[in-house]
């Protein structure tokens, strides 16, 4: 596909998108690829990413491994993956923190409407792929009403934790950093990031690319082969994971981070009971952005 420097430009754009959502834990950056139409390319460029295009680098072919792998789409993705997570990520805490309703409650119209859209997808509903929606929903939900876990900090444990919040983090619908919460170790990865701990950094990107470069194979498969039923369970997942995206919580825990700041750990949904109106605009805000950006992408040729 031949792109001009503003569609690479528009890429940085929506990995700054995948970004900010992955930081948030409940929102997936997988939800947002969706939303923006280049989950297909993302999967289908990180599977990709196999023997021969490393060979075809570490044997003096970079150009050809660099388009094999469709390298400067990949490039544009983590470039602005990487800004949102070194940038935009304090921005989003600082919102969650101070506003914490109304930012659930974009999130949430947000993820509706991926709900619905992946759904539409989905070409012939039948009792296979009810199944799928409905065990994807199930799924989601439980995942989002775990108790996080106390876990080991050495580095074979980081590296699992890698390879498995980088899965979570291209499924729609599961929240990557929602996961480490469960593992016991967003906030240790965080400080990490911090504080530019670059052994902790490098031990979990390398279990991300061993996760992300499995993990994308199978998603491939299943895309390609039983494509209706993978959409099926995915707008489950969606759908499931709004529970953990409902504005209005009760916090029952909280956790002091490393500048001081109590922030909630373990909360649960309650009725509306602050800004509703705003909330609620906000959720149609979320929603027809995500309409509209849908018709967008539906007129492309």
């Amino acid at each position: 596909m031949e792109r001009k420097f503003k569609d690479y430009a528009l890429l940085v754009l929506k990995g700054m998108g995948m970004g900010a959502a992955d930081v948030v834990p409940g929102v997936s950056g997988g939800t947002i690829a969706f939303i923006v139409g280049i989950y297909d390319e993302l999967i289908q460029s990180i599977k990709s990413i196999n023997v021969t295009a490393l060979r075809l680098f570490f044997t003096g072919h970079f150009s050809e491994g660099w388009k094999q792998v469709n390298g400067n789409f990949l490039l544009s993705i983590v470039v602005g993956i990487g800004i949102s997570v070194f940038s935009l990520a304090k921005i989003i805490t600082w919102l969650l923190t101070n506003h914490p309703v109304l930012v659930w409650a974009f999130f949430f119209g947000l993820v509706l409407a991926s709900a619905w859209f992946v759904a539409k997808d989905v070409s012939r509903w039948t009792w296979k792929t009810v199944l799928g929606f409905v065990a994807g929903t199930v799924s989601a939900y439980f995942i989002t009403v775990a108790t996080p876990a106390e876990t080991p900090s050495n580095l074979l444990f980081v590296f699992l934790c890698g390879a498995i919040a980088i899965c979570a983090m291209i499924l729609p619908g599961i929240s990557g950093s929602f996961i480490l919460v469960l593992l016991g170790k967003y906030f240790y990865i965080m400080d990490a990031v911090k504080s530019l701990r670059l052994l902790v950094l490098g031990v979990f990107a390398a279990g991300a690319c061993v996760g992300i470069t499995t993990f994308s194979r199978l998603l491939s498969f299943a895309l390609t082969h039983v494509r209706n039923l993978t959409l099926a369970v995915l707008s489950g997942f969606m759908l499931g994971s709004l529970n953990k995206v409902w504005p209005w919580k009760e916090t029952l825990s909280t956790f002091t981070d490393s500048h001081g700041i109590v922030k909630p750990l373990v909360e649960r949904n309650v009725l509306p009971n602050a800004s509703v109106l705003e909330a609620v605009v906000l959720m149609v805000v979320g929603f027809l952005l995500v309409y509209g950006l849908e018709k967008v992408s539906t007129r492309r040729p």
